[in-house]
């Protein structure tokens, strides 16, 4: 994966709130903690699934700090550091996934694109869905049409779950900007009420399966077209997308599988309890949006038999 040093960094798609404190205390996602290093670093992991853990997250409440981008917009203004700096290259990777989409939503659903900023937090933040910590991941809310993120979470996915690729930073992002497509066309809430039509948390669970798969084929549709991508200048985003990125993709949905997790958690693997789909299942969905680069016919996870609970 080879950036563009010509290409434009937009950062106004993005709140830095890293140093704004955060709001007040872990209220949204009332997980418990349990244990110490690895292993309960591990299992902590496991049950933040529920609440979005790399996913969409829920809860009610209201958003807290706007972000102050002065310093992140004089860091990424050096063209010929910008591209070595994590955050700026983060910038980079959304002002791609956006651009993709602006043209990508119309021309294969019909509605126009609206943009959807990401915040970057340290520690706590404050949001739509309730207030979160870093220990819940990146998520997607939809009551405030925004990505959050920690920027430390790219190392507990390297250095603890085993997902080091530099690829691995775009193919997080690109699935949270999934879920806001998910959000735009209506899928999302067409999955809430099929879930509320059930009692059956398996079978609530396994729609949310669907959805989270259907967010990883959507990273992979925009994989695809990356190099395709313009910053606001007309420059090319990326020089060139690898075969070794791709594979760096696919091992991080790998390494995030339910059934994987799970595993590294000690707990016997439970696919009634999966709510992110199996490391086989996300691979899959992945790359079957890469290899297509059609959202519409490539994604389509709620079909009948496409995703079975334990595959």
């Amino acid at each position: 994966m080879e950036l563009n040093e010509n290409a434009d960094i937009d950062t106004s798609q993005v709140e830095d709130q890293r140093g704004s404190g955060g709001g007040g205390g872990f209220g949204g996602l009332p997980i418990p903690i349990g244990g110490g290093g690895l292993v309960g670093l591990i299992i902590t992991v496991v049950l933040l699934v529920v609440g979005g853990y790399f996913g969409v997250n829920q809860l009610g409440g209201s958003s807290g700090n706007s972000g102050d981008n002065t310093n992140l917009q004089q860091e990424c203004a050096d063209q010929k550091t910008a591209k070595t700096k994590l955050d700026c290259r983060n910038v980079l990777y959304i002002n791609s996934i956006q651009a993709f989409w602006k043209e990508a939503e119309p021309q294969y659903f019909g509605k126009q694109y609206q943009p959807a900023k990401t915040v970057l937090f340290a520690n706590r933040v404050s949001t739509g869905c309730g207030a979160a910590d870093s220990g819940v991941g990146p998520f997607y809310c939809p009551a405030d049409d925004r990505v959050y993120i920690d920027l430390t979470f790219y190392q507990l996915l390297g250095k603890q779950l085993g997902a080091p690729g530099e690829f691995a930073q775009p193919y997080v992002l690109a699935h949270e900007y999934g879920h806001h497509i998910q959000d735009l066309v209506g899928t999302e809430a067409k999955m809430r009420r099929a879930q509320q039509q059930t009692s059956s948390k398996a079978e609530q669970n396994l729609l949310s399966v669907k959805l989270e798969l259907q967010a990883d084929c959507y990273a992979g549709v925009w994989a695809n077209h990356a190099t395709e991508t313009k910053s606001a200048n007309g420059q090319p985003i990326f020089k060139s997308i690898t075969d070794q990125d791709i594979q760096e993709g696919l091992d991080t949905a790998k390494q995030i599988g339910d059934d994987t997790l799970q595993q590294r958690g000690g707990q016997t693997i439970n696919p009634a309890e999966f709510t992110h789909g199996t490391s086989a299942d996300r691979q899959k969905w992945f790359k079957s949006g890469f290899d297509s680069g059609d959202p519409a016919k490539a994604c389509d996870t709620f079909a009948s038999g496409a995703v079975q609970q334990g595959d």
